[in-house]
């Protein structure tokens, strides 16, 4: 045995321990492999002063594992002996005894007595000092993928076992036992700091302090103590808004007020969760096999900056939601690394027979897709949501409300944002911290039902024999998933940046301050924002920016070796964030993965490969492309002005891209303002320009691209075309609106009418994208104009708009070829106020249609024009 470090205290005493203490150590050495946490818990101690050790329970074998876990790292031993007040005891007490042998009762009064003798030790010699080490100790927190069901069912949780349980939970999880050593309290400062307390107080103080942290600990690891489900449902009920509710009820639909309580409660249990610890770690078990069926890995990315965030706050998990295996994969991971999986707030449709009862086990709360019309229930569940914020119950949702079809993030819908802000607002005892997440795959299990439901088909209602059926999924593999984890959002600062008097906000639960609409949607655009600022690139997503961004969606192996390269170079001299994420494949290596997964086809040819996706393999993979599309936006800009153009000055294209940026930002989540997009545009053509991809002329005032045929003009089109459907959609709706004129359309009648052109154009033009057609975007972008007040609606709910918006028609002649803007305008619907919006001069004559003498025009007038300003 290695020598114990001892401490300087001249009243500490070594000792040797038990010849039965050290033959029970032997014969457990080889069950039990200790995790300690921190690794080096020797950096917390302070140096001169004797340690004592506080665990949670009384026992044999926590104190033969505390033993090892110190010896292991350097620790004094809890063995050693203490000079105390009329006797010597070991370094180490419990919080709670049990009496007996076999079957024993605890007393929980078992602190008392050491930590009375230890005050008492330092009362009596000022020069002292004694630290008390609280360490928690978990056997089996987290069984493996080999642990069998009998040790699941043996694992850490709550209860206060017995001897005889707890010797088999460490024969059959001791391998998994975690020792968790927290910050040393110095007894001669809590001494200091107790003022005029009684001794006997001061050490009922001490006890509770201890009781409470060990809970706190214990809750961080293996989840909150929700075992008593009926009595998170009497809590709720027996609320005061709740109360109110079951009254009012009863009195407007004249039931008696037995039958509204009934009523209540059944909403209460519909709603509410019913978390198990060994369905947890049961399910768990189950996964493990699961995934890795399903995929070749699950990699997370800036968990630790996450986890270290997270203590001392409510921590609430906001990802997007681009699958049904989402919210499995992130409570799996979560548990898989220590952390207390969330409660998942899922929809009534997945309340379905048999898998509702595992997944509400499991942690998940149910809520209906609408509250309208039903004030019972919807203030019954926002109590219940208050109830877990005050528990501290970690908690997970998706604020985009459903699952996206395209692969963007959705508009947030902000119905539980509101509720987890109000029950806040009624009780900030706990700062509240948002935690976006990241969540990328390489191929979905959902994909062809997506683009089914993009082209019109139904929506296909969850049940039993869906999922049955959907078990087929096994016979494929999905990749590689990957989970990064964002910065996170605090709460609190974020209401006194945006609300500086919120904390005068009362209690009342039905009070709605005047800045909560504002607050909730500035932080529902931070969550977006902040995911996408998470992004992770994998080889699927570098293969659909090219490969989809070419008129047969194929490529010479040649040129797109050229192109991924060129795109991993972008991503990384200009990161998006620190946090994203990308393949460390190389370009040759993504082409023969694409291979491998079956996204992309290889045509054999003596002049040189072809690599094609082809038919619904290509619309499927725009989903990828959409995922890291944000990634792209201000390189596809500075290519799209380069599309029709042979020279552009960059202050057009700097002029430009201000105007359409709130447009793209809105769709996209960008994280920048107007001044910082100028920024990574003028970053992104020096980027150009280091490659030789743009020359740059007259001071750095004129940029210029090769001709047609050059291989840097090749890749700028391939870079330009990954957002050129998002400008078309843009001049699709201004089109119409311009072209109908003021007062005719009311904003329903012109989405219906983007929507249709949309439609018709992608059918015209066999687009491989179903979202070029998706109502929600044509209806954000309108939002858009009203919010820029370019569009307004008059006082018969008609659009009306200044002439800035028929200077964005003619603005778009330097983006959109002249074919591309007349099968628009053919295709568009028009008024009695029908107007050839092709015929106008543009405001920037860069037309591509003109020639480049038109070019060479438009370039000397802006030199000219920059040479007055000077």
């Amino acid at each position: 045995m290695s020598e114990i470090p001892m401490s300087a205290d001249p009243h500490v005493h070594v000792a040797r321990s038990p010849w039965w203490f050290k033959l029970l150590g032997r014969l457990l050495e080889p069950w039990v492999r200790i995790k300690r946490e921190p690794a080096e818990p020797a950096t917390l101690l302070n140096s001169g002063a004797a340690v004592c050790y506080a665990i949670e329970r009384d026992g044999t074998s926590d104190a033969l594992i505390l033993e090892r876990a110190c010896r292991e790292a350097g620790l004094p031993s809890p063995m050693q002996l203490l000079d105390l007040p009329g006797r010597r005891r070991r370094s180490v007490f419990s919080l709670s005894r049990r009496h007996g042998w076999l079957f024993g009762r605890t007393d929980s009064r078992g602190p008392k007595e050491p930590i009375g003798q230890l005050i008492r030790a330092i009362e009596d010699d000022p020069t002292r000092d004694i630290q008390v080490v609280p360490v928690s100790i978990y056997v089996g927190r987290a069984p493996n993928r080999e642990s069998g069901w009998f040790s699941v069912l043996f694992a850490e949780n709550w209860l206060v076992v017995g001897r005889f349980r707890r010797m088999l939970a460490l024969l059959l999880n001791g391998r998994d036992t975690v020792v968790h050593f927290s910050a040393p309290v110095s007894l001669r400062t809590v001494l200091g700091e107790s003022g005029e307390l009684t001794q006997e107080r001061l050490t009922r103080k001490i006890a509770r302090v201890l009781r409470t942290h060990f809970r706190r600990i214990r809750a961080a690891v293996i989840g909150p103590d929700l075992s008593h489900r009926r009595t998170v449902v009497d809590a709720v009920l027996n609320t005061e808004p709740v109360r109110d509710a079951i009254a009012a009820t009863a009195s407007k639909e004249n039931i008696s007020l037995a039958k509204a309580q009934r009523r209540a409660r059944d909403f209460a249990l519909e709603i509410s969760a019913d978390y198990s610890h060994p369905v947890v770690r049961s399910t768990s078990f189950l996964l493990s096999n699961f995934w890795n069926k399903l995929y070749d890995g699950i990699a997370m990315h800036h968990f630790d900056k996450a986890r270290a965030a997270a203590p001392g706050h409510e921590v609430v998990y906001v990802p997007c939601h681009r699958s049904h295996t989402d919210y499995l994969l992130l409570s799996y991971q979560l548990h898989h690394s220590g952390v207390v999986p969330p409660h998942i707030a899922a929809g009534v449709n997945l309340n379905l027979p048999v898998v509702g009862s595992i997944l509400r086990r499991g942690g998940a709360f149910f809520l209906r897709r609408s509250f309208k019309g039903n004030a019972l229930y919807s203030v019954v569940f926002n109590e219940y949501l208050a109830q877990l914020v005050d528990r501290g119950v970690p908690l997970e949702y998706f604020i985009e409300g459903g699952r996206s079809r395209t692969g963007r993030l959705l508009a947030p819908r902000a119905g539980m944002l509101v509720m987890t802000l109000r029950a806040f607002l009624r009780a900030p005892r706990r700062p509240v911290m948002f935690q976006p997440v990241y969540i990328g795959y390489e191929k979905l299990m959902e994909g062809k039902s997506y683009v089914g439901e993009l082209s019109g088909k139904p929506k296909e209602k969850e049940s039993l024999l869906g999922l049955i059926r959907g078990l087929k999924v096994l016979r494929q593999r999905y990749g590689h998933v990957t989970l990064n984890f964002g910065e996170p959002i605090l709460l609190t600062p974020l209401l006194d940046d945006t609300a500086p008097n919120w904390r005068e906000t009362t209690a009342d639960p039905d009070a709605k301050p005047e800045w909560l609409n504002g607050v909730v949607d500035d932080l529902a655009e931070r969550i977006q924002v902040n995911i996408n600022r998470a992004a992770d690139v994998n080889p699927i997503n570098l293969l659909a920016l090219a490969l989809l961004a070419t008129p047969k969606h194929a490529m010479a192996e040649n040129d797109l070796l050229a192109q991924i390269e060129l795109t991993k170079a972008l991503f990384q001299e200009l990161p998006y964030s620190d946090r994203v994420t990308i393949t460390p494949m190389n370009p040759q290596g993504v082409i023969a993965y694409g291979e491998q997964m079956g996204w992309v086809r290889r045509i054999r040819h003596p002049l040189g490969d072809v690599l094609v996706t082809e038919g619904e393999q290509a619309v499927l993979l725009s989903y990828f492309r959409n995922n890291v599309l944000h990634l792209n936006a201000a390189a596809a800009w500075v290519a799209a002005c380069f599309l029709n153009n042979r020279r552009m000055s960059r202050s057009s294209v700097l002029r430009l891209g201000q105007i359409i940026y709130p447009f793209i930002q809105g769709e996209l989540f960008l994280p920048w303002d107007k001044e910082g997009f100028a920024a990574q545009v003028q970053d992104t053509i020096e980027f150009f320009v280091r490659r030789g991809i743009l020359e740059s002329s007259a001071e750095g005032r004129v940029l210029e691209r090769g001709p047609g045929q050059d291989d840097g003009a090749y890749q700028l089109r391939v870079i330009a075309r990954s957002m050129l459907q998002a400008f078309e959609r843009y001049y699709i709706a201004i089109a119409a609106l311009v072209k109908n004129g003021p007062h005719t359309m009311s904003a329903g009648e012109l989405e219906t009418a983007c929507t249709l052109t949309a439609q018709r154009l992608g059918m015209l033009n066999e687009l491989s994208a179903p979202e070029f057609f998706d109502k929600a975007l044509f209806r954000g972008f309108i939002q858009k104009l009203r919010e820029a007040k370019v569009v307004w609606t008059d006082d018969a709910g008609k659009l009306d708009f200044s002439d800035a918006l028929e200077d964005m028609v003619r603005d778009a002649r330097v983006i959109l070829a002249r074919e591309v803007r007349h099968s628009i305008l053919k295709i568009t619907p028009g008024g009695e106020n029908d107007r050839d919006l092709d015929a106008r001069p543009p405001i920037d004559p860069d037309d591509g249609s003109a020639g480049e003498s038109l070019h060479d025009r438009h370039v000397a007038n802006e030199h000219m024009r920059h040479d007055r300003h000077q």
